[in-house]
């Protein structure tokens, strides 16, 4: 079951990062998991007309991040480090990206992720480390 309140306040933080005013993404957080929905837009395109890896990326560790960060409930977690692999291009629908914790001990964890175009199709998958950072979870970063 977790700490519902927690996964509220990181999905409200989430929703306060300038970058998302951009982006537009939704956030659901649940124990070890996390799912963002992103709505594709021309302005995420590179120069041959489909979704710029940056995109994929951020859903990506986004996911991933948030599906960590859930079960550290007093700090922000850090990636240290990040593989993507992208098995297909996008050019227009709804992704959704899907984070799970695959291992966690004290000092580190991990988590893959993988984004479903509208059909079902896999776009691209990843896997990240996390560990906590000195940053604490506090209504002066938007965790509330």
């Amino acid at each position: 079951m977790g700490n519902p309140e927690h996964y509220r306040k990181l999905e409200r933080m989430y929703g306060t990062a300038p970058i998302n005013d951009y982006f537009a993404p939704t956030l659901r957080v649940d124990e070890g998991q996390a799912e963002i929905t992103l709505e594709v837009r021309r302005e995420f395109f590179h120069a041959a007309d489909a979704l710029h890896g940056a995109v994929y990326f951020k859903l990506l560790d986004d996911a991933a991040f948030f599906a960590a960060n859930s079960l550290v409930e007093d700090v922000f977690v850090l990636t240290v480090s990040f593989t993507v692999y992208f098995t297909r291009p996008v050019s227009n629908g709804v992704l959704k990206a899907r984070g799970e914790v695959v291992h966690a001990s004290r000092r580190l964890l991990i988590a893959d992720a993988v984004i479903w175009d509208e059909e079902g199709h896999q776009v691209a998958r990843g896997s990240g480390t996390f560990m906590r950072s000195r940053v604490p979870l506090t209504p002066e970063i938007g965790y509330r």
